[in-house]
């Protein structure tokens, strides 16, 4: 994008330059893999994933969802199950509220052969450019009675989310009946452009717990 000429000399000219060139919006861009998952009593499972954040970001390329392929447990000790399918999206915002999450949905099939969800994870992209790993743990929607879970098992049909999106939402999860189950581990590659020219500072005060604030 070219820069704006301002004709005219003095301080209004040179303030009108320096307005030009200040960037109006942030970006982030972010790299990985769902790397594998330990779920100790299932195999032959495969993960869904979808981007959630706030209506002041915007994607700008790469993909919001997608689906891994169907993969097995190794014969390690471990017996983790490796997907280790990739992650590539760039976004651009205006402010740090509504910091993208990535949700995960994973499925495999039960005893009768259906395709049920066996968990629901999300984690908020690290807010720090670097590298870094993630393992998210894991829960389903629990049954509120005996029966309606005696019900759900024998017509296969577990109870699932409508919109997986919910996961990365505080809104009513706590009165949803939840177990955990299992374990996925992500690796994010984070660059962010022009951050600190908009007044933010992403470098956290311990690498714990990394924080997005602003410049006094």
């Amino acid at each position: 994008v070219g820069k704006r000429r301002f004709h005219g000399s003095g301080r209004g000219g040179l303030l009108g330059s320096v307005m030009a060139a200040s960037p109006t919006v942030f970006l982030l861009m972010v790299n990985g893999q769902i790397e594998f998952a330990s779920f100790p009593e299932f195999d032959e499972l495969y993960c869904k994933y979808c981007f959630v954040y706030g209506q002041d970001w915007a994607p700008t390329a790469g993909l919001e969802e997608g689906i891994s392929q169907i993969t097995s447990k190794n014969n390690g000790i471990e017996q983790t199950m490796v997907w280790n399918f990739p992650l590539d999206i760039s976004f651009k915002s205006t402010n740090p509220y509504g910091w993208p999450q990535i949700v995960l949905s994973v499925y495999g099939p039960d005893v009768f052969g259906n395709d049920v969800v066996r968990g629901y994870g999300a984690v908020h992209v690290p807010f720090t450019p670097g590298r870094h790993r993630r393992t998210i743990p894991m829960f389903v929607p629990e049954s509120s009675s005996k029966l309606q879970k005696f019900t759900s098992w024998f017509m296969g049909r577990r109870p699932e989310f409508t919109d997986p999106k919910v996961v990365a939402q505080g809104e009513g999860r706590e009165v949803t009946r939840v177990r955990s189950q299992g374990f996925v581990t992500l690796s994010f590659n984070v660059v962010t452009k022009d951050m600190k020219k908009l007044g933010y500072d992403t470098s956290p005060a311990d690498m714990q717990t990394p924080a997005v604030a602003p410049y006094p």
